[in-house]
């Protein structure tokens, strides 16, 4: 039996390495999802948005480093996917994306849910063809599939209905997924020996890394802070780890940014570079060789994956009484002693801060997925990573609702999971939850509910707004799981929290925890330069450091 263009689709992922597909059937797919049913090898999983199908690709790739899919029928069906994979752009993160189309003779007469895909997927893609042809199919998709590893991006690929059908034939070129680099780092390695106080800046480009990460800075006496796809890298309880940096970041960070003479960027390219102090000798190691100077001045700038570099760089041995990260100690303890005081707070309603932290005690390995909002903000300082955590947030593309379908893919890799959320997030991809009890995913969601979107009230507060318009109506959460066949828990008591979360994740079923928080726990406020970050910093926690003028 001849292969059809659909067949030959499903050949390639597999042949990429794309183990599963997130999507909704549709009459312009229909072709695509029955050479799935007829495929072993590639996995399709029915979810009940296909915002939330990008959202699974779009994790399943960061966290896999692999190719990952998601496919939508003509007009809504695709349509819907875009924010999903405006978050894996965002993130780079390599991800493919079958859209559906009317059938070809009808394209150009305003047909029934005839949209131009290609058109609207410009934008987000780096990699945006339909296939027109059957002749060229498997070129087309095998092609799509090594733009979308090699640029680390999406390619989208549409599918008239009628063109799936057709007889096509595989592209049979091989494709080498080991591409290296063969950097020079004399200067660096001279720069890092001479460096008195240098520090260590880590962001998604470390995954895998850790242990490397961990003994480059013990080596050199650095300091180690993160940007938020840095955390989890290294534990947060690691004497050298100073925390995280930019709108969700620490004190000691931003006074070890500001004592630095040397700063090694490892896989970041940082976008609130703001609060990077001016005039410092800054390495920047990245594999794309685009983000290099992309924002700041970067006086050492080489182009590798941060494995290499690590393994390939040999500076000198830092003696300990030479050691940054020592000098840093005073501060890092006066930070942990700060937040302990609300990590700990027995006030009703209950703390944010101590629902992260209780949480950090507990969940102590897995994927921990954060959504986007105030709980950004807890889920960075006050989940304390111990190393074994994975953390996977919307970091560039901010979007809300990220968690639920976040933690199910992570779930489907066989990962365990947990999804912290806010009370807004949560109802956004709610409908996640069916996925996931569909597939006997044992994901665990927590809510912090403040019946507020949190963020937003902050926001209009510092822009001298008053709070108007963030208030929310909720459904018992709680129930609402259980009406999904989920398991469903609510606290409202400090006395309660840590008894309820014990057997909330010892569930083995999928589980919903809904918290219901203090609505008026102010978060780090959302737009400072540097010198007003490290002013308001101080003025929050009282620190005796001299205020920036």
């Amino acid at each position: 039996m001849p292969s059809t263009v659909a067949d030959v689709i499903v050949r390639t992922m597999s042949k990429f390495g794309v183990k599963r597909i997130y999507g909704i059937p549709g009459d312009s797919i229909d072709p695509l999802v029955d050479a799935l049913r007829r495929n072993k090898e590639v996995q399709y999983i029915q979810v009940r948005h296909e915002e939330g199908a990008a959202f699974e690709a779009s994790v399943e790739a960061e966290l896999t480093g692999n190719l990952a899919a998601c496919m939508g029928t003509s007009g809504p069906g695709s349509i819907h996917l875009l924010n999903g994979l405006y978050n894996a752009k965002m993130q780079g993160v390599p991800v493919i994306a079958l859209t559906g189309q009317v059938e070809s003779s009808l394209l150009g007469s305003d047909y029934f849910q005839e949209v131009n895909l290609v058109k609207l997927f410009d934008d987000v893609a780096v990699f945006n063809m339909m296939i027109a042809n059957p002749e060229n199919a498997g070129y087309i998709v095998w092609r799509a599939m090594r733009e979308a590893i090699i640029k680390r991006g999406v390619s989208h690929v549409n599918l008239p209905v009628d063109v799936l059908r057709m007889n096509a034939e595989e592209y049979s070129a091989e494709f080498n997924f080991n591409i290296g680099y063969a950097p020079d780092l004399a200067k660096a390695r001279d720069a890092i020996d001479k460096s008195k106080r240098p520090l260590v800046f880590i962001g998604g480009g470390t995954r895998r890394y850790g242990e490397l990460v961990n003994a480059f800075a013990e080596k050199i006496g650095a300091p180690i802070v993160y940007a938020l796809n840095g955390k989890g890298v290294i534990s947060d309880y690691d004497n050298k780890v100073l925390g995280g940096i930019g709108l969700l970041g620490t004190k000691p960070s931003i006074e070890g940014l500001d004592k630095a003479d040397l700063i090694i960027m490892l896989g970041s390219s940082f976008p609130y570079v703001t609060f990077i102090p001016e005039n410092k000798d800054i390495i920047q190691v990245d594999v794309n060789p685009q983000n290099l100077g992309k924002r700041i001045d970067v006086k050492y700038p080489i182009v590798s994956d941060v494995g290499q570099f690590l393994t390939n760089i040999t500076p000198m041995l830092k003696e300990k009484e030479d050691k940054f990260y020592l000098e840093m100690k005073g501060s890092k303890e006066r930070w942990l002693e700060e937040l302990s005081k609300l990590e700990n707070a027995n006030s009703e309603p209950i703390k944010p801060q101590r629902v992260a932290f209780e949480l950090s005690r507990r969940f102590e390995s897995g994927v921990v997925i954060v959504d986007t909002g105030n709980v950004t903000m807890w889920g960075s300082r006050n989940f304390k990573a111990n190393g074994k955590q994975k953390f996977v947030f919307s970091s560039w593309l901010g979007s809300m609702g990220v968690g639920i379908p976040g933690s199910a893919a992570a779930s489907s890799l066989g990962e365990r999971s947990l999804a912290l959320v806010g009370d807004g997030g949560f109802i956004m991809t709610s409908s996640e939850l069916i996925t996931a009890k569909k597939y006997n995913l044992p994901i665990k969601v927590v809510i912090f509910n403040n019946s507020k979107l949190g963020m937003i009230k902050f926001e209009q507060e510092v822009m001298g707004y008053p709070e108007w318009g963030v208030d929310l109506y909720n459904p018992d959460f709680s129930k609402f799981a259980e009406s999904i066949g989920i398991h469903g828990y609510h606290v409202e008591k400090p006395s309660e929290l840590e008894k309820t979360i014990e057997q909330f994740l010892g569930d083995e079923a999928p589980a919903v925890l809904d918290v219901v928080v203090d609505p008026n726990e102010r978060p780090m406020p959302p737009k400072l330069n540097f010198t007003q970050a490290k002013n308001y910093v101080i003025s929050i926690f009282k620190e005796k450091l001299e205020p920036v003028e």
